[in-house]
């Protein structure tokens, strides 16, 4: 088992990519931290990871915005005190609030662009300085950041490809700070089934599936795979990576 007396928080727990997650570092032996906004899908997540626990693991589950230092710090208290010191930091929340995915620049208001640099910044923010100092103490630690391939530019999605740049820019700035105990990576997806997926119209659909090489839109499972190895110790000459988990398709214009 690849995580085996590891401890990993997980933000955004409840979404289909942390649940996910969170039942495959289960599997793999690691006490998990959970953390989600919503109480309900946070319940139903724990009552997954719950099921796929190893003997002698530990789990956590507070509810909380990681948006808010205080209620990001109190998740990290406790799920310290409960599961043991973290040893993995896997920064799930991001995303568009607004029901409209696509927004032209020039109509999108200032309160969209406020809440999607806070969505996909904030809880990072918080949480990395509310964990790393304890992983460079003890020289041990793995971060992991979600961009997405929308980073690389589109149009109508200004504020999230933004967004998403800064995750990426953070991403390999905080590798060269933490080096060499900490590394810090992250994942690039492309469509993945998510609740993002049933936001799309059907031609929508269709264009962001051709776009892929593979044909077809990503599984959760497969960000979890790619979690676990970012993770572990399977990527311990990796850092300031950004990997692209996305059918084949490259972060461009």
């Amino acid at each position: 088992m690849r995580l085996k007396g590891k401890t990993a928080l997980v933000t955004g727990a409840g979404g289909p990519m942390g649940s996910a997650i969170a039942k495959r570092f289960a599997q793999e032996g690691a006490s998990l931290i959970l953390t989600d906004i919503s109480q309900r899908r946070l319940q139903e997540s724990v009552a997954e990871t719950e099921a796929a626990l190893t003997e002698g693991a530990r789990l956590y589950s507070e509810r909380g915005s990681v948006l808010v230092r205080e209620e990001a710090a109190s998740v990290v208290e406790n799920g310290t005190r409960e599961a043991g010191e973290i040893d993995i930091l896997m920064n799930i929340v991001g995303g568009v609030r607004s029901a409209q995915l696509f927004e032209p620049f020039l109509t999108m208001s200032e309160q969209r662009w406020d809440e999607t640099m806070a969505l996909n910044l904030k809880g990072n923010f918080h949480l990395v300085q509310l964990v790393a100092p304890g992983m460079l103490e003890r020289k041990y630690g793995r971060i992991v950041n979600i961009a997405s391939i929308i980073f690389a530019g589109a149009e109508g999605q200004v504020d999230y490809g933004a967004a998403k740049a800064a995750v990426a820019s953070m991403t390999r700035s905080l590798a060269l700070e933490f080096a060499p105990h900490v590394t810090v990576n992250c994942m690039s997806p492309a469509t993945i089934k998510t609740s993002v997926i049933e936001r799309l119209s059907e031609e929508e659909k269709r264009q962001w599936r051709e776009k892929t090489v593979l044909k077809r839109f990503g599984e959760r499972e497969e960000i979890a795979s790619a979690a676990l190895f970012l993770a572990s110790d399977d990527s311990s000459y990796m850092t300031g990576e950004i990997m692209s988990v996305a059918g084949g398709v490259w972060p461009a214009l």
